[in-house]
């Protein structure tokens, strides 16, 4: 099982969401605990790890459109969550 977490920025957000859209956010940790390559894969800045963004609909959120960009490093069998953007 792939250790998922939230940066100090991402915590932050997390904090800022409402009820459901935090359990939204939520959720995609869950699943990257399991499968980590989810979400559309973007260039990383590091060559140990993978960076994807997961874009979430306002349907799934029940309220804004929101990102989570997160980079998964394989040799750690981890995953980071770096930014967490809420749309309008």
């Amino acid at each position: 099982m792939t250790a998922a977490y939230f940066n100090d920025a991402a915590e932050k957000a997390l904090a800022d969401l409402s009820d459901t859209e935090r359990a939204a956010v939520e959720a995609v940790r869950q699943v990257l605990s399991v499968e980590p390559r989810t979400g559309e894969r973007r260039p990383s800045y590091h060559p140990e790890t993978e960076q994807y963004v997961v874009q979430l609909t306002a349907d799934d959120t029940g309220g804004r459109e929101i990102g989570v960009l997160y980079h998964y490093h394989p040799g750690h069998d981890a995953c980071l969550t770096t930014w967490i953007v809420a749309g309008p």
